[in-house]
């Protein structure tokens, strides 16, 4: 039991790096919070919690060897991921201040949606493939 300590420190360490890091689901997240408030957010917190846990399930089960049959996956996977986050980040630097946008959206993301975003998610991929 006490040789288990680094190995739970490093997993504690890992667990609130990738948690608290700015990510597509975090930035979402606070988007949605500060469109629709707290209540309406929660399907889509608790989305992106079931998702997460189905693809971690999924990978643990073997979708994860794949990456290990076919690095170039794996590095297509890095390069769509980063991709993603480019346009991410170019969508919130071009998005309008003054809010008319909001007034058009449907709404915050639904508890399903939240939960087949994960599996385009890049750093829910590389979180899931690290661990």
């Amino acid at each position: 039991m006490q040789g288990d300590y680094p190995f739970y420190t490093a997993l504690t360490l890992f667990a609130l790096a990738t948690a608290a890091s700015p990510g597509p689901n975090n930035l979402m997240l606070t988007a949605s919070g500060a469109l629709y408030g707290f209540t309406r957010t929660l399907p889509h917190m608790f989305g992106i919690l079931g998702g997460f846990v189905l693809l971690s399930t999924a990978i643990a089960a073997g979708l994860g060897t794949l990456f290990n049959t076919w690095p170039a996956l794996h590095w297509l996977l890095k390069l769509v991921g980063s991709l993603y986050l480019f346009y991410l980040a170019w969508r919130i630097a071009s998005a309008p201040i003054d809010g008319e946008t909001a007034q058009g959206q449907r709404g915050p993301l639904s508890f399903l949606a939240a939960v087949g975003f994960q599996f385009i998610n890049p750093k829910a991929w590389t979180m899931c493939i690290t661990a």
